[in-house]
């Protein structure tokens, strides 16, 4: 742990405070919301952005535009006259009926949310929690909704309303394509793992009880004076009731974990602990080195806890990793078929041509149906960004994905113990770009996963049979799992490139088939 820094925690006074358990009182219930007063929130927003080098708030800018010419186009259509000004302030008691959210507002609107948490800011995750009121007081089982809600709650702290919209989505859906349930373990693990600490902390301490009811901000910058001139018995009661009262006051997380990190690496310092940059100097009163390190143990576990989430079977059932070299090895000389997620698959019969291959290769959410889409699966190549199917046994998994840290943190959240023998190693996380060298310049969309395994497998060159069954890309629909119908076919990928590519190497083509060998 390195030397803690001595920026003091952040004071909550009557104003500013936040209400016990987590600080989530007010955030755990919908607000009751009307569309006006969201979508005016919205055009108000929007006219606060600017023209910056902030990416995040450039596509959030975007979502808004978006989200506010949907809405003027459907008034437009609806009446025949102009939409209703959005910056005009409602006169109390009018009358008029509120706005429906209709399926052709609803995804524009979870957009502009998705974008707003994406930019991380206070005054956007505000905007994101209006957004997910309004929607969840006319849709209260979006699960889209809830779970906008679960993810703008942690990212702003407020860990124990989170847990419960997390719980509000899981109890809406069949399938966890998104892994919130691994998440909700890991944050109540790490809420009991910090509960733990703070516990052990009071016990050990009971000289802090008189500094919890204090300001914080005046009890830490006591601490840390009194800890600069070496008096660590003084200073260690007072960092600690600090540390209380930011619990008992409901602190976001984040500001807590930052205290109990400035904290710990005190405590480091001064017991003169090897590398911990400080001496001996004033050691008296540090306590229990064993106890020091129980402490220092119990805040990494939830850290841990709530960046991954637990793990049951950290070998997920004796998985081995697989090499681009030893995939060939695997695939050489079979008969392989890709089968697409369309409704032109869905509504076909093709399911015995389907099994009769050698190979099988399926996608992302993926969807089931013996007689339309066949019944096996030997190779499931997917995203890693959210993890439909990834419980179904396989024999290989290949997942992809541009960012190698992203990658490893999905594989370690989302691999299911047991459900494949073989698991695609670096070498093969992202096909088109690693083992291709075709950068953005040649091919400036992001490649789907099925362009990807496709190059791979025309990359490769080693199979006897090379078709594709029921690719349109999506000329027919998506026919996925019922939890993945409600996602967008992104428009981050180019798929008119894609089919140029697929028809410059076909041999044959017909309605259902495309044949590369």
């Amino acid at each position: 742990m390195t030397k803690a820094r001595t920026r003091w925690p952040r004071q909550r006074d009557a104003e500013d405070s936040l209400p016990p358990e987590g600080g989530t009182s007010h955030l755990a219930t919908v607000q009751p919301t009307e569309l006006e007063t969201c979508l005016r929130a919205c055009a108000a927003h929007s006219g606060k952005l600017v023209a910056g080098l902030d990416r995040r708030r450039t596509a959030l800018a975007e979502a808004l535009r978006n989200l506010l010419a949907t809405h003027a186009g459907m008034e437009q259509t609806s009446s025949g006259a102009s939409p209703i000004p959005l910056l005009r302030r409602t006169a109390k008691g009018g009358s008029g009926s509120a706005l429906v959210l209709g399926d052709k507002l609803l995804d524009p609107l979870l957009a502009v949310g998705n974008k707003a948490l994406d930019c991380g800011y206070e005054d956007e995750l505000k905007l994101a929690i209006l957004i997910t009121d309004t929607v969840l007081t006319q849709r209260k089982r979006s699960r889209a909704g809830w779970r906008l809600r679960a993810r703008t709650l942690e990212a702003m702290g407020a860990e124990t309303a989170a847990v419960e919209a997390y719980d509000q989505y899981l109890d809406l859906t069949d399938e966890d394509g998104f892994g919130v349930a691994a998440k909700t373990a890991g944050l109540r693990v790490g809420a009991e793992r910090q509960s733990e600490l703070l516990r052990k902390l009071e016990r050990d301490c009971p000289e802090a009880a008189a500094f919890a009811g204090r300001f914080v901000t005046d009890s830490w910058a006591e601490g840390l004076e009194l800890h600069g001139r070496g008096d660590w018995n003084e200073a260690r009661p007072r960092l600690i009731g600090a540390l209380l009262t930011q619990e008992r006051a409901g602190a976001p997380v984040p500001e807590i974990q930052e205290a109990l990190a400035q904290y710990l690496g005190l405590a480091l310092e001064v017991s003169g602990a090897a590398g911990s940059g400080g001496s001996t100097r004033g050691s008296a009163g540090t306590g229990d080195l064993a106890l020091l390190t129980d402490l220092i143990a119990l805040y990494a576990e939830q850290r841990r806890s709530r960046m991954r989430g637990p793990i049951a079977d950290p070998t997920f059932g004796g998985v081995e990793w697989t090499t681009l070299g030893e995939f060939r090895n695997r695939i050489a000389g079979k008969s392989i078929c890709l089968i697409a997620n369309s409704q032109r698959v869905g509504t076909g019969s093709m399911g015995a041509e389907i099994d009769a291959y050698d190979l099988v290769v399926r996608f992302n959410s993926y969807k089931i149906d013996p007689s339309a889409t066949g019944k096996r699966t030997d190779i499931h190549a997917t995203i890693h960004k959210h993890g439909f199917n990834w419980d179904q046994k396989v024999h290989t998994r290949l997942v992809f994905g541009g960012t190698s840290g992203d990658w490893k943190y999905s594989l370690r959240n989302r691999l299911v113990p047991g459900a494949q023998q073989y698991l695609g190693d670096e070498s093969l996380r992202w096909p088109l770009r690693d083992i291709g060298k075709v950068g953005a310049d040649a091919w400036p969309a992001i490649p789907t996963s099925g362009f990807n395994m496709l190059w791979l497998l025309d990359y490769l060159d080693v199979s006897t049979q090379l078709d594709l069954i029921g690719f349109d890309f999506y000329e027919s629909g998506a026919y996925r799992l019922p939890a993945a119908m409600k996602m967008p076919i992104t428009s981050v990928h180019e798929y008119t490139s894609e089919k140029a590519w697929v028809m410059e190497r076909a041999q044959s083509v017909t309605d259902m088939r495309i044949r590369l060998r």
